[in-house]
């Protein structure tokens, strides 16, 4: 099961970064909920991504059972078996097919705006969606990637059946597909949050994804300096104990500090989230490094996700490498932390020796740091939605227990992902003046 898109989206990356060698790659993101997924694919592999706007022939007296799809192109394709099963008369599927094709007019001039599509010849396309049911529709965007002179076709899903994969084989060159469940029961069981994406979320991936998508595909070799910034970025590692960590680091001409961020449940370095939020702090000249404490493997024992002492640990040992730069003697360090990340910054600002300046909560669980709470020392930030109502209260009794100086800011109207308008801008500009505010009162010092 996954957390959430953005956690199938992690993983999808993760096993097609081990597979696709192409350089001159596009990834493709059926919308709404495929985009989500689609846009930490682009992520892991550098690539640019494009939005492939495909609509559903649903049978007139059950919408939601799929007799054929449209697509960009004038691509349509028509399953008979559904057709002669429900009996849908050509004079209906002529109706359908003409509301739908208006449709796919209607979302690619809200998806793309102005922009152009990127251009597919000659390259290797992978089309991604959130999962698998009737294959119509992917099936479908797989034809107008044909259509539009891709030299290879890739789809890729979370979740799909074995039989359903096994049908679309003939229309792509490659399936990759993490769970293949004999019986889907829908796509999203497979989702602990399965949430709707609106319209507006699905143009703010696509806008962020823009510049990417505007210069082509990434060679491989170019692959560490792609970022949401526009700072070069440095690829760094870390070795604790055992395993080797992976992170981004960027580092603007004449930074104030730097700022580690401290990943919660499901999400990691390519969080869409954090990677904004970085790329504000980065454009006020503060650096940033985007680090995941877990391997992959351990991810996928949640225990260890919620084993606040071993991510804080890690963070430590993060820490200190940090130091060991010769520029970063001179500079103060933060802490940014999200869901169970909050409880590993405040637990590791707590430890003796430790001089992290400032921690901000995104959304954390700062209760999970416990009795460690009281012995923190850096100024801590705790940002929180209204809507959110659980994690605001555990925010509100871990508030009580620290000692530093603290705030508690509560953002109107937005829920755990701050996904509503303006939600993620406020939560950013508060992180920016937090850690500028403070470092610069630590440099003074």
């Amino acid at each position: 099961m996954f957390v959430d898109r953005h956690d199938a989206g992690v993983r999808l990356g993760q096993r097609l970064a081990g597979l696709v060698t192409d350089e001159d790659v596009v990834v493709l993101g059926l919308p709404r909920g495929g985009v989500s997924v689609a846009f930490e694919v682009a992520q892991a592999l550098g690539a640019p991504l494009d939005v492939i706007v495909v609509r559903k022939l649903g049978v007139p007296f059950q919408p939601e059972l799929g007799f054929g799809a449209v697509g960009e192109g004038g691509v349509r394709v028509i399953n008979a078996d559904v057709v002669r099963l429900a009996d849908v008369t050509r004079e209906e599927m002529a109706a359908v097919e003409e509301r739908e094709r208006a449709e796919v007019l209607r979302r690619v001039r809200r998806f793309r705006g102005d922009r152009a599509s990127v251009d597919l010849a000659g390259r290797t396309v992978i089309v991604v969606d959130d999962g698998i049911a009737t294959g119509s529709t992917a099936r479908a965007a797989c034809r107008v990637a044909r259509a539009r002179e891709a030299a290879r076709v890739i789809l890729a899903v979370p979740v799909g059946t074995p039989d359903t994969i096994a049908g679309l084989r003939e229309d792509v060159d490659e399936v990759i597909c993490l769970e293949t469940p004999t019986v889907l029961w829908g796509i999203g069981t497979w989702y602990v949050d399965f949430t709707q994406a609106a319209d507006e979320r699905v143009v703010e991936l696509l806008q962020w994804a823009a510049s990417p998508c505007a210069e082509g595909a990434v060679p491989a070799k170019e692959r560490a300096v792609k970022s949401d910034s526009p700072e070069p970025v440095d690829e760094v590692t870390v070795d604790a104990g055992p395993v080797r960590l992976t992170g981004q680091l960027v580092i603007p001409e004449g930074a104030a500090g730097v700022v580690v961020f401290v990943h919660g449940s499901g999400s990691s370095r390519h969080s869409p989230r954090n990677r904004y939020v970085a790329s504000v702090l980065n454009r006020a000249g503060l650096g940033t490094l985007l680090f995941d404490l877990l391997t992959v493997e351990e991810e996928y024992d949640r225990g260890n996700v919620f084993d606040i002492e071993l991510l804080a640990g890690r963070l430590a040992q993060v820490t200190n490498r940090l130091g060991d730069q010769p520029w970063a003697a001179v500079l103060p360090v933060g802490y940014f932390g999200a869901g169970t990340g909050a409880a590993a910054a405040l637990w590791a600002a707590a430890e003796p020796g430790n001089t992290v300046a400032a921690v901000v909560s995104r959304g954390g669980r700062p209760d999970l740091a416990g009795a460690r709470l009281a012995a923190v020392r850096a100024a801590t930030l705790l940002i929180v939605g209204d809507r959110d109502e659980l994690v605001l209260d555990l925010n509100q009794a871990a508030q009580e227990r620290l000692t530093c100086e603290n705030r508690l800011e509560i953002i109107p109207d937005a829920t755990y992902l701050f996904e509503e308008p303006g939600a993620l801008e406020t939560v950013a500009d508060l992180a920016r003046n937090w850690f500028a505010d403070h470092f610069n009162r630590t440099r003074v010092g």
